[in-house]
């Protein structure tokens, strides 16, 4: 997976070339596939890595840190790929909403966030009760942006556009953690994604 940085506007771009790290990184991602997070030691990284165990401590001293910049590096390629599909022409509501209705779908697909969920969904826990991780927090920053250029455009209500962004997170949030447990014979999940559609795009009317 190619590695990603973000400039001074929080827009994602690839970076030049692939690093060492990101061959770690794959390495990790690896192993928690198959394993699970518990059972992925920094040993086993540097292994499937093809490295030296120092050189994996060298970069991270635990598992922990190592998991962060995994789990940064994966979110930020999904938010980039959904981004790098929306329609520049459509209007402000419809390529915001698109992008995370879009982002939501990815992510409740992506097998790293489906296997950290069913083997061990108290990492994700954190980053829903106690803090902001950076991946939000670079989201965040795309939809303020684009919220911002909206209400200049006179397409998005007024507001603060930090609240109204942090805002659709926290809706968002729902949608990707726990769709599957009101999908049944009476709703189907792609019910539930037209309603987060109807959703956002009232929240985002003028």
């Amino acid at each position: 997976m190619a590695s990603l940085r973000h400039n001074s506007l929080g827009k994602l771009e690839p970076a030049e070339a692939d690093s060492p790290r990101d061959g770690y990184l794959d390495a990790a991602r690896a192993c928690i596939l198959d394993v699970g997070w518990r059972r992925t030691t920094l040993t086993e990284v540097a292994r499937r890595a093809g490295v030296s165990r120092m050189t994996i401590y060298r970069t991270w001293s635990d598992m922990q840190q190592l998991l962060g910049d995994l789990m940064t590096r994966e979110w930020a390629a999904v938010v980039t790929a959904q981004v790098a599909e929306e329609d520049a022409s459509a209007p402000s509501i419809e390529r915001l909403v698109g992008d995370i209705v879009g982002t939501v779908r990815i992510l409740r697909d992506n097998e790293l966030f489906v296997r950290i969920v069913e083997l061990d969904p108290e990492l994700i826990l954190p980053y829903l009760l106690s803090r902001r991780g950076r991946s939000q927090d670079l989201i965040l920053a795309i939809t303020t942006a684009a919220i911002r250029a909206g209400q200049e455009a006179g397409e998005i209500r007024r507001g603060n556009p930090t609240a109204i962004a942090r805002g659709l997170l926290l809706a968002a949030h729902g949608f990707v953690l726990s769709a599957h447990t009101m999908v049944d014979e009476v709703v189907s999940e792609t019910e539930l994604d037209d309603e987060l559609t109807a959703l956002l795009t009232r929240s985002l009317q003028p």
